[in-house]
């Protein structure tokens, strides 16, 4: 069975708080210039929204990370089916035909399937694939 690629256009934390990692940073540096001398933030609490941040950009990272990956993985599966004879699904209907091509665009393959009959079926997704023979 097919893998989906994954798009991440946005990350999990800039959806959330509406902020770049970098604009959070800059976020707690005028916290700390414009704060009241006679009231200045405890240490324990700096250093707690430190590590937040700091944990808020692991996971940016390991977002990214984990991206790649999935989509270094699609592009394997859909090129070790070139030649192989699949079957998949167009508009709820279960067909096959021999992989002659990959292409990518974006980052997402898909394929481009040949038919029994001598047909040329482009722009395969490869999620749509049900069985690789």
């Amino acid at each position: 069975m097919a893998t989906a690629p994954v798009s991440s256009s946005t990350s999990d934390a800039t959806a959330a708080y509406g902020l770049s990692f970098q604009s959070l940073l800059s976020l707690i540096l005028t916290e700390l210039t414009y704060q009241d001398p006679l009231k200045p933030l405890d240490n324990f609490q700096f250093v707690s929204q430190l590590a937040q941040f700091a944990e808020l950009q692991q996971s940016q990272t390991t977002n990214t990370d984990l991206t790649s990956l999935i989509n270094a993985q699609s592009a394997m599966q859909a090129t070790t089916m070139l030649g192989k004879t699949v079957d998949y699904t167009a508009s709820g209907v279960s067909q096959s035909g021999t992989v002659s091509s990959v292409t990518f665009a974006s980052g997402v393959p898909s394929l481009t399937i040949t038919t029994s009959g001598g047909q040329t079926v482009a722009n395969v997704a490869l999620s749509t694939v049900t069985q690789v023979q």
